[in-house]
């Protein structure tokens, strides 16, 4: 069994999530490569996007979603808002109907207390309500309850939007571009001619193991544990699903910690994981790299816990100062004009060297947002 380092590990997972060095121009490029990006921000997806490709600006990542199409919104891991590159939303989509949340009955319909034909009527009702139309929340549960019943109305119209998801996952559904502070739905076919409807979607088995995979190139070494946290498994699910890939996986051993990597990636381990960045709330990297005590060490889990969302969340309701692959600050950003000012409270002491890195990145946030960056240090204010 191979023995590894935490230093190599961080050093793989930031390089396989572009983190030290930018992909080139494609948006769609770093998307696949750490399994989506999370965005029920959607300001803090659109960093996340850009954070990873060189010369993104905030502008062209929202062309990407909203002009050009090659990026999507939908409803997708742990049935959380995500963006995905357009032309692997099928591939996302049937993974996403291997082993669903409603899974504790039958079909989505009895999940959501509906009959199979409510349930079956109600699909429909979106289909035709989103055919070449593009409406905001009340707008499609008033076009929904006026075909199917006003039953459909406060389900469709409530915060949670529970019956968006069962949606999305069929390929109905999914995010359009915000009209002011609402969000809006289209079809994706007619949206941006994708075919992701059931029909058109690959096998959902095939298609999880092909998620998996992914996951475990971008963020392994992992745990069975660490893949039913990300994939929402159950824990013997997911050891199941590691156990069938058979001799495509291996086990390797990071200062004690047993864990699984893709067999091929099993002698590929750089070694230097230096990297500074300024990262959105909800990252990709934190989000899925294991285990948290080690990504977001004790004496940081702490101060985080400190400052607003942090009390419930943990570091990834936050925008951080991710260091050498590990949460080692916070960092918030005002608007200001043509200035984006930037305050940092470190929880490590940084160099002459560390600190010349945090104002090019700062640099960097602020070309993002098409703004001169200032600089600053201290204690944050606790609002996001």
């Amino acid at each position: 069994m191979k023995a590894l380092t935490w230093d190599q590990v961080h050093a793989r997972r930031l390089t396989r999530h572009h983190l030290v060095t930018p992909a080139s121009g494609d948006l769609r490029e770093p998307v696949r490569d750490v399994c989506g990006v999370q965005s029920q921000v959607a300001a803090a997806a659109e960093l996340a996007v850009g954070s990873r490709v060189k010369g993104a600006t905030q502008e062209k990542v929202r062309a990407a979603l909203y002009d050009g199409k090659s990026l999507v919104k939908t409803y997708s891991l742990r049935g959380t808002l995500h963006v995905h590159a357009a032309d692997e939303l099928a591939l996302w989509l049937a993974a996403m109907r291997w082993k669903p949340y409603w899974r504790a009955k039958d079909s989505w319909h009895a999940h959501h207390g509906l009959t199979a034909k409510q349930g079956e009527a109600f699909v429909d009702a979106v289909r035709d309500a989103l055919d070449g139309a593009c409406l905001t929340r009340e707008e499609l549960a008033a076009e929904v309850s006026g075909r199917v019943g006003a039953w459909a109305k406060d389900k469709l119209a409530s915060n949670w939007g529970e019956l968006l998801r069962p949606v999305a996952y069929l390929g109905v559904l999914c995010f359009g571009p915000a009209r002011g502070a609402k969000v809006t739905y289209v079809r994706p076919d007619r949206w941006a001619g994708l075919k992701v409807e059931v029909k058109d979607q690959p096998d959902p088995e095939e298609s999880a193991m092909e998620v998996i995979r992914r996951y475990l190139r971008a963020y392994g070494p992992a745990t069975h544990q660490d893949l039913a946290r990300w994939f929402a498994l159950r824990p013997p699910e997911a050891r199941e699903a590691l156990e069938s890939f058979g001799d495509e996986v291996t086990r390797v051993e990071v200062e004690g910690r047993k864990a699984f990597v893709l067999a091929e990636d099993e002698s590929r381990w750089p070694s230097d994981p230096r990297c500074l960045r300024l990262l959105p709330q909800y990252e990709a990297y934190v989000l899925g790299s294991g285990p948290k005590e080690v990504i977001v060490p004790k004496d940081t889990a702490g101060r985080v816990f400190e400052h607003g969302r942090g009390r419930f969340e943990g570091a990834v309701a936050h925008q951080i100062m991710l260091l050498d692959g590990v949460v080692a600050g916070m960092w918030e950003r005002r608007q200001k004009g043509d200035t984006v000012e930037i305050k940092v409270e470190s929880f490590v002491d940084l160099d002459s060297g560390r600190r010349r890195e945090l104002e090019r990145e700062a640099e960097r946030v602020g070309r993002f947002y098409g703004a001169r960056a200032t600089l600053s240090m201290g204690r944050l204010t606790g609002k996001r």
